[in-house]
């Protein structure tokens, strides 16, 4: 395949894309992300990764504060050149601008949560675009022995690092960003 067989969109410009490039590209496949100025296209979910979004969406949805919206894969602006999509973020309330919103800022973002799949698993390069970006709370999700495990990191802001401040298994019982209970073995029922 050529350079001419590619759509145009693919061919990324001599500096990278920029974060508002997003919106302009015709026909970019869903979940299309934005790192360090390339594309990032998905790959095919696992139904673990899918039914971990159901189970966590609801769950932050039940216990978010009025102040707080949850969002599921809308992409947050960290920088000029990086718009990643998480996969459920946890927002201020005042951040919402209308329903044809593509993407939000970070400063607006509280939680970010990441579900690992099978190409995020060698790109680890979110979680710390997240923390230089300054959003205070991030969660890690892994299928560990057929069972959902919830890594729950907190921003230092001395370092703009996470730090891990818990693993669940069973229960996600948590007081930051806000009081939060889910039982993770739905996951067997959905």
């Amino acid at each position: 395949m050529t350079n001419s067989d590619l759509p145009d969109w693919l061919i990324p410009p001599p500096e990278g894309f920029q974060a508002e490039d997003l919106d302009h590209l015709p026909d970019l496949p869903p979940h299309t992300e934005l790192i360090d100025g390339s594309l990032v296209l998905a790959s095919p979910r696992k139904d673990f990764h899918t039914l971990m979004l159901y189970l966590l969406e609801d769950g932050l949805r039940r216990t978010a504060p009025e102040n707080l919206r949850v969002r599921r894969e809308m992409s947050v602006v960290l920088g000029p050149r990086q718009r990643p999509e998480p996969d459920i973020s946890v927002l201020r309330a005042g951040a919402l601008r209308g329903l044809d919103t593509t993407a939000y800022q970070a400063a607006d973002v509280v939680l970010a949560v990441e579900v690992v799949s099978p190409e995020s698993e060698e790109r680890k390069r979110k979680p710390s675009l997240y923390a230089e970006a300054g959003i205070p709370h991030f969660w890690l999700v892994e299928n560990a022995e057929a069972r959902p495990t919830v890594n729950v990191y907190e921003l230092d802001p001395a370092t703009r690092n996470y730090v891990l401040s818990g693993t669940y298994q069973d229960r996600l019982h948590l007081s930051a960003p806000f009081d939060i209970e889910i039982d993770l073995t739905r996951i067997d029922d959905l």
